[in-house]
């Protein structure tokens, strides 16, 4: 690795400096490139700058200067240098480059400028008291276990936080599309589907473990994986999870089951149908098997998108499903008699009892996640990612050494 010094003992010998280097380091850049047709990578730079020569390039005459020849630099040491002017590098990087996420970790107090300037603080809990554990987002006991905190914990805290949000979205907006769906068929009078309490204990009671079951215990791939191929850490950084195209992805998804839901029992029921009692279904028999089928909808697309599954997961997952089929029936039957949520009264018998209703929600579930499902296997199997493949890797125990094979072939060339 080439070092650049930097120490100076003047503003002017300090610009002059960085700026010489940075047209050497231009340069050279560029004839990599057209000679060889390699990344700047290839190039390995480290700028050794000290304290009071710092102090001249943080000058807003210099500062671009400085940070022009830092970003080129595989890394930047700032020896003897004040608390502030650790807390003013961070701020310069973070103000300065365009989608920059800055980290900054310490042990002592001296640090906690330097922490509380960054995205991320991380303080160090030892020797030196706990002034940036406590000043910090996120404390640890030693310094090695940065790398389980990036690669792994960062990788899930990622990849859950990403699908809970998406997930969130799916779930809301299909349940109010089908609202939609039936204001044309009611000429957009107001009328709502569902029952009002009903409707209001979706996210409260019925939708509400599915995320936190997925935002708790999901794990992509297992730790030792994300320990061992630390290239997965990209995936957050190139915002693989969660991005404009996952995004509409959703939306789209959540309009084709919606319109699935609702069009399909339209086609089944029609404008109403015959019970086995000799009764018409009217619209709150209607509503509560389309809100059935929903639940049952919502709960799958949850168990499809899940990487990890424990005990856990299974009970948060189909609980949503469990408590609508054991307390839909207890509140339908009591609430009327209290007078309370009237128009359940006397529904629960004919929904439950109709075949026609069982076989309908067991279609639908199956329809509306048959093309989830493919799309799923479509691209596993041909368009796979990076962490498709371990994930192969993890669930088949395949043996892999191409990344220590790696790592020896650059320690004997080096």
């Amino acid at each position: 690795m080439t070092l650049i010094v930097c120490n100076e003992q003047s503003h002017y010998e300090t610009k002059e400096f960085l700026e010489k280097k940075l047209l050497m380091v231009k340069n050279a850049l560029a004839a990599i490139g057209v000679n060889h047709h390699e990344e700047e990578e290839d190039l390995p730079l480290a700028l050794i700058i000290d304290g009071r020569t710092l102090d001249f390039a943080l000058e807003p005459s210099i500062a671009s200067i400085f940070l022009e020849l830092a970003t080129l630099c595989k890394s930047v040491l700032c020896c003897r240098v004040s608390p502030l002017q650790k807390a003013l590098v961070v701020k310069l990087v973070k103000k300065n480059i365009d989608d920059s996420i800055t980290l900054a970790i310490g042990d002592g107090a001296n640090d906690v400028g330097m922490i509380q300037a960054a995205h991320v603080g991380i303080g160090i809990s030892g020797m030196e008291g706990l002034q940036a554990a406590r000043s910090a987002d996120f404390a640890i006991a030693q310094f090695r276990f940065l790398r389980k905190l990036l690669l792994v914990h960062g990788g899930w805290s990622y990849s859950r936080l990403s699908k809970v949000i998406l997930y969130s979205f799916y779930k809301n907006i299909t349940m109010y599309l089908i609202q939609l769906w039936f204001a044309f068929n009611n000429g957009f009078s107001g009328q709502t589907l569902f029952e009002s309490w009903i409707l209001a204990c979706y996210n409260v009671i019925f939708a509400v473990f599915q995320p936190i079951a997925i935002g708790i215990f999901d794990q992509f791939v297992s730790a030792h994986m994300l320990n061992r191929y630390p290239q997965l850490y990209q995936l957050g950084q190139r915002s693989q999870f969660y991005n404009h195209r996952a995004f509409w992805t959703w939306i789209l998804n959540t309009f084709f089951h919606s319109l699935l839901m609702f069009m399909f029992f339209i086609w089944i029921y029609g404008e109403t149908t015959i019970l086995s009692d000799g009764r018409s279904a009217n619209l709150w028999l209607f509503g509560s098997m389309v809100y059935t089928a929903n639940v049952i909808v919502i709960t799958m697309k949850a168990s499809v998108i899940s990487d990890l599954w424990v005990k856990f997961t299974y009970l948060a997952i189909f609980s949503g499903v469990v408590l609508w089929f054991v307390v839909f029936p207890i509140y339908s039957t009591v609430a009327p008699l209290i007078p309370f949520s009237e128009e359940l009264n006397g529904i629960v018998v004919p929904m439950f009892t109709n075949s026609t209703f069982w076989f309908a929600i067991l279609l639908v579930s199956i329809t509306a996640l048959l093309r989830d499902i493919t799309w799923k296997y479509v691209k596993h199997q041909f368009f796979p990612e990076s962490y498709h493949i371990v994930q192969e890797i993890q669930k088949f125990n395949i043996p892999d050494n191409r990344p220590r094979m790696a790592w020896f072939r650059k320690a004997v060339h080096k």
